[in-house]
């Protein structure tokens, strides 16, 4: 450090992060004592709710879990089911999943690039201070996200917490009218990601680095979302079964959010995770938005995961016309659904627009869930921002206390945090 000074910095709790958590900075005569993000949020247990509960309501249990990645949720539950069951979806099963978590993964970047983030990188203070700063960029924003959500609804029954996908198909189908006013409207979008990039481009992203593991589900020959073995930046591979073997989860004091740690301290999911892992296959189009916004791999700037956010959200619009041009020149047909029940353990996986999100279910004879294993995203981060903060905040201990603290909090935010789907430890004491 630079200075002798004493720092203390208590964010009680940040804004514009889903859930409640507290930064805590404790700085003594130049000496960092103390970098903290403390989550408070309160344990919800769905793992203790799916115990006991029939084999098919774990779907539509887990996608509660967030308002936001409830598609993802019910994904991973299903593929867990389906690994448990021996299940093998059809192609176009597949192929509308993959559309259904284009439509999850754009909303969210969305969300979290316009409304959570934008508001730092124009000094405002939230996204409403920015209505009348720069309306075409919230009329943007909304407009955007409302597409995302309409294709979401399209496919999975309604736009938060589907009810159409099921084990081993769907319920319903997209007419081919609503396919063909849904392609009208993801062409008409390019034009709005244009804009954002060229909104990117006039925005200044904070210049810090510190390298560390970045974890991703992947595949040889897409960019993985909703299938596909672990693999890590520093050149580890595992089966999806081994997914304990990388999270380690471990309680830590401070959090009623567990930890994780695989080959260092700490390691990083989420979009500029799998950018770094999977970049080589992302679509030309993505790969020219990066280029233009000076994201190249390794990038080990976590400020850097919105810039990545934007680029997935290219390479998803772009998939979703090619999906939905598959499927209105072949036509969608219904399929049986049929599932022949056998007890067993699975394990699920998918990359949520946070990062990589497992489940594990053991089924008995009954057909009763007797144990389950949701590990989250924002779990994953958790030691990985801490070790940012500790990175950082030597190397800015100079500057004004306000400039520390936003920065900070940029730091946190720009990991996206969904703090109340993380929470899974309760600390109880008894007392005699």
């Amino acid at each position: 450090m630079a200075t002798k000074r004493d720092l203390n910095i208590n964010v009680h709790h940040m804004t514009r992060v889903e859930g409640h958590g507290n930064i805590v900075v404790d700085v003594k005569n130049g000496e960092l004592k103390k970098a903290e993000l403390e989550i408070v949020e309160s344990p919800r247990f769905f793992e203790s709710l799916l115990r006991g509960r029939p084999w098919d309501e774990a779907p539509y249990i887990t996608s509660r879990i967030c308002g936001i990645c409830a598609v993802g949720h019910a994904q991973a539950s299903i593929n867990a089911l389906e690994d448990a069951l021996g299940v093998t979806p059809s192609e176009q099963t597949v192929k509308l999943r993959k559309l259904l978590f284009n439509a999850e993964t754009m909303q969210s970047h969305w969300l979290h690039v316009f409304f959570l983030a934008a508001p730092d990188f124009f000094g405002a203070g939230s996204a409403l201070e920015l209505v009348g700063d720069k309306p075409e960029v919230v009329r943007m924003a909304l407009r955007l996200k409302k597409l995302a959500n309409d294709l979401g609804d399209m496919i999975a029954g309604r736009k938060v917490h589907p009810i159409a996908m099921k084990v081993n198909g769907f319920s319903s189908l997209p007419s081919p009218a609503e396919l063909e006013d849904m392609r009208r409207r993801l062409v008409e979008a390019r034009e709005d990601m244009v804009a954002t990039v060229d909104l990117l481009k006039s925005v200044d992203i904070p210049d810090f680095s510190r390298e560390t593991e970045y974890v991703a589900l992947r595949l040889e020959d897409e960019y993985a979302w909703i299938d596909g073995g672990i693999r890590t930046s520093d050149g580890f591979d595992y089966d999806l079964k081994d997914y304990r073997r990388v999270t380690n989860e471990r309680a830590v004091p401070h959090s009623t959010a567990k930890h994780t740690a695989h080959n260092r301290e700490s390691y990083m999911v989420g979009a500029l995770a799998r950018y770094n892992v999977n970049h080589a296959l992302l679509r030309p189009e993505a790969e020219a938005v990066a280029s233009a916004l000076g994201l190249e791999p390794m990038c080990t700037n976590p400020y850097m995961n919105s810039v990545a956010q934007v680029v997935e959200t290219v390479h998803c619009l772009e998939n979703s016309v090619d999906l939905i041009d598959e499927f209105l020149g072949e036509g969608l047909e219904h399929e049986p659904r049929d599932v022949e029940f056998r007890p067993g353990r699975g394990v699920g996986a998918a990359e949520v627009p946070r990062g990589v999100l497992f489940h594990e279910y053991e089924i008995d004879e009954t057909g009763h869930i007797t144990e389950a294993n949701c590990i989250i995203p924002t779990g994953q981060n958790l030691a990985n921002i801490e070790a940012d903060m500790r990175a950082l905040v030597p190397e800015i201990i100079d500057r004004d206390k306000g400039e520390i603290t936003l920065l900070l909090e940029m730091l946190v935010r720009a990991y996206d945090p969904c703090i109340s789907c993380s929470t899974h430890l309760l600390d109880v004491e008894f007392v005699d």
